[in-house]
């Protein structure tokens, strides 16, 4: 084996934490591995794990070389997909990062449709609220709101137009009252995101700037998931995407608060890096992802449009 080879091995026992479990993931013996290990060693005259009973762990050298080899193991894996998507099959490992109220109650509900249509693809999937840089991190795609969008030099596929809704629990109702208006808010328990003063602050109406309310409350939450749940609970109001609570809403476990209003201003939207020769998988990803929700959402929601006057509208023009 090469040091190149040696260094892309090195790689995987670092993030597997163990010799024995990179060797399950290559399909060597854990003597083959370790030796080539220190072979690696012998290269550079450093050594480079911490060896111990429960597993390995990289010397201060070792995390200076792995961060150098994961470059390599990056490029590697760039280039393997590459060489693979050129008969122009979908296929490997696809990597996802999603908001977590999408992708817990919207995105993992439909996966099992897209690998079965996708046989050879594999998904890791992670969701977070977390601002990230998707293409440094290793993400093929992202799926967000639009005020998460930072990066520029992306594409961006809108999914749906997501309209958000104040509501609260009966249990909450009953013990604090239905508010009247929206100056009554003020005098309510509002539940808010995490240190995110933009989406606390509730607009009345659409396209009316400074006049509005700040949730304040006892409760907040890090993910609008979060905030959903504190709100099924009964500690409060909360604004949240009518996509999530239709549902709820239907079966009276949420009622709707000042059912006038409602705040449009949030897209949902795919991104993927602005490529030339787009992955195969990427492209299926993204193809029906599109399909999924301009043919599925929407009819979903328009089902109870009519008795909850809000609809999280799929958009019908995505090239």
């Amino acid at each position: 084996m090469d040091i190149s080879s040696q260094m892309l091995l090195f790689v995987k026992v670092v993030e597997q934490g163990s010799i024995s479990a990179a060797s399950r993931e290559i399909g060597q013996s854990p003597s083959a591995v370790s030796r080539q290990v220190a072979q690696l060693e012998d290269q550079v005259r450093y050594r480079l794990l911490n060896r111990t009973r429960s597993g390995v762990s990289p010397t201060p050298e070792g995390r200076e070389l792995y961060l150098k080899c994961k470059e390599l193991a990056v490029k590697f894996a760039e280039a393997e997909d590459y060489i693979q998507s050129l008969d122009g099959l979908p296929r490997g490992k696809l990597s996802i990062v999603s908001s977590v109220t999408f992708g817990k109650s919207q995105l993992i509900p439909v996966l099992p449709k897209f690998l079965a249509d996708n046989p050879d693809i594999q998904v890791s999937l992670e969701v977070t609220d977390r601002d990230i840089d998707f293409v440094a991190e290793g993400f093929d795609v992202a799926i967000c709101l639009a005020e998460q969008r930072r990066q520029p030099d992306i594409v961006v596929r809108t999914l749906m137009q997501s309209r958000r809704i104040l509501c609260a629990a009966p249990a909450y109702l009953e013990r604090a009252g239905h508010p009247e208006n929206f100056e009554d808010l003020a005098q309510h328990n509002c539940l808010g995101i995490a240190g995110n003063k933009e989406r606390n602050e509730w607009i009345r109406g659409e396209g009316v700037s400074g006049r509005g309310v700040e949730a304040v409350g006892n409760f907040e939450g890090n993910s609008t998931d979060v905030v959903y749940r504190a709100t099924l609970a009964g500690l409060g109001i909360a604004r949240l995407p009518c996509y999530l609570v239709t549902a709820k809403l239907s079966s009276g476990e949420l009622i709707r608060v000042l059912p006038e209003y409602s705040q449009r201003n949030a897209e949902i939207a795919v991104l993927f890096a602005d490529r030339r020769n787009l992955a195969p998988k990427i492209r299926a990803f993204i193809d029906f992802l599109t399909g999924q929700f301009r043919n599925g959402a929407g009819a979903a929601s328009d089902a109870v449009s009519a008795r909850h006057d809000s609809i999280d509208v799929p958009i019908s023009s995505l090239n």
